[in-house]
């Protein structure tokens, strides 16, 4: 297996946090969104879409998305468990999963898509220039983002971890979207307990460092 990545992105670091949980290690090769490299004719002969993480495998199978290459992964090596381990909690692990996605992750993109100088002709991931960053936008998608917070605080008011009491793929999504969104100078606040015990408990994983 091939993992195209990019350091600092928060969905490569995803799938690089689900492989630390596992103990695996892949071949990584680091492509640069800021630079447009994802847009280069041999990248797209790669993942089409110019999107990361992608996984490239040994019979030439390719993933361009982070929850889909987990679950590749979670399939072939079932423990520790991040994604549920019957029905029920498969169902409630998926369901926190989207939430913290539609809610968190994905206003903090369009956050920083529409803000960041780099990406001011080209705000569409994947797609090249000739999109431009919408200002608009970037204050929603602030505003989103602030509610975001606010519902991370209370869900986690009441469960020790995103999705109940186990630590899972819903953790690593919301650890990867708060660690990124520094990059905006947004942290979680501080008067947000319950988040800031979370996330302490969380980053001291050594997956963390992935």
């Amino acid at each position: 297996m091939k993992l195209y990545d990019m350091q600092s992105a928060p969905n490569p670091r995803r799938v690089r946090i689900f492989l630390a949980e596992k103990e695996l290690q892949v071949e990584k090769v680091e492509i640069n969104l800021v630079e447009g490299e994802n847009l280069s004719e041999d990248f797209l002969n790669i993942s089409p879409r110019g999107l990361l993480p992608t996984m490239e495998f040994d019979d030439g199978t390719i993933l361009d998305e982070s929850v889909a290459i987990c679950r590749y992964i979670e399939a072939l090596y079932p423990q520790p468990n991040l994604l549920g381990t019957d029905g029920k909690s498969r169902a409630l692990i998926e369901r926190w999963q989207r939430h913290m996605e539609f809610d968190g992750l994905i206003p903090l993109a369009e956050y920083f898509r529409n803000s960041f100088p780099a990406f001011a002709e080209r705000a569409i991931p994947g797609l090249p220039a000739g999109y431009k960053a919408i200002p608009a936008l970037a204050e929603r998608g602030r505003q989103r983002y602030q509610l975001f917070l606010e519902g991370l605080n209370e869900r986690l008011a009441n469960s020790e971890y995103i999705a109940g009491e186990q630590f899972s793929i819903a953790d690593i999504t919301v650890l990867c979207t708060v660690d990124f969104a520094r990059v905006v100078k947004v942290r979680i606040p501080q008067e947000h307990q319950h988040s800031q015990r979370w996330y302490q408990q969380v980053s001291a994983r050594p997956s963390a460092k992935a």
